[in-house]
């Protein structure tokens, strides 16, 4: 503990900004839990409280606006891009096109307290053409919410989480090979999800050379086009003859399946 303690306190500053610039960049690494320690170190007067809340704001800002950099000159396909690198479900883009559609620039002010929008929220930002004031007024007031309530809890709470970490200190490499363990196992189970729900995809999908052979063949083939109107408007081609129905209306207002014919969905 007398060792662990001055190295937090000596290099506490740079792993504030580097664990979470890293957190929002997309690795699976738990920033709130961390931030509170930070807060309870400021509190016991290891740190320093406004450094602290400054360079984490920093980290949070600075990967924020390199994903709101690549949403607006990558357009949607980012947003696949960042759901592999979460390993959340792919249903995580969508839940996020809908509210982003629905709030606009104001989900930046609650984005990072709701899992699996946090990181989506400033590429769609981007993709939507937000101008740059506009997205650094609402997410930077997101970000200053985020990291002063778990810091400031931290803080509030600074002898219990002093306590705390002294006890998991006691505890030795134990504790800390639980807790890798533990992460190890999260990251595996994520994975696992993510990969039964692609295989499940798989199972009624059709290459795009197998469809085109279906057309030439002149086969009785309906192609849907479901995929979001954000996403439709940052890539709009499509399959020739493809109707257009984006899936939220498709499912408020059913298709009527033509008999006889095979349904084709396109969403990416």
């Amino acid at each position: 503990m007398n060792q662990a303690l001055p190295f937090l306190a000596r290099y506490g500053y740079l792993v504030v900004f580097v664990w979470v610039l890293a957190e929002q960049m997309g690795l699976p690494l738990p920033a709130e839990p961390f931030l509170l320690v930070a807060g309870g170190m400021t509190g016991q007067r290891q740190l320093s409280l406004h450094l602290t809340i400054l360079l984490a704001i920093l980290g949070s800002l600075l990967a924020d606006s390199i994903w709101f950099v690549m949403g607006r000159r990558k357009g949607a396909s980012v947003l696949s891009l960042l759901c592999r690198i979460s390993l959340n479900p792919d249903s995580c883009v969508r839940h996020t096109l809908k509210i982003f559609s629905r709030y606009g620039a104001k989900t930046l002010l609650v984005a990072k307290f709701i899992p699996g929008i946090s990181i989506i929220a400033a590429p769609l930002a981007g993709i939507y053409l937000l101008p740059w004031l506009r997205f650094l007024l609402f997410d930077g007031l997101g970000v200053c919410l985020w990291v002063g309530s778990f810091v400031g809890v931290g803080y509030l709470f600074s002898d219990q989480i002093a306590e705390i970490a002294a006890s998991a200190l006691d505890l030795g490499t134990s504790l800390t090979k639980i807790l890798v363990l533990g992460l190890v196992l999260f990251i595996a189970w994520k994975y696992i999800q993510r990969r039964r729900f692609l295989g499940q995809l798989r199972i009624a999908r059709i290459s795009p050379e197998e469809l085109k052979k279906k057309l030439d063949a002149g086969e009785a083939i309906t192609i849907i086009d479901v995929r979001h109107s954000l996403e439709f408007e940052s890539e709009p081609q499509t399959i020739p003859g493809a109707l257009y129905l984006p899936f939220e209306k498709l499912q408020n207002d059913p298709f009527p399946i033509p008999s006889g014919q095979e349904i084709v969905l396109y969403c990416n």
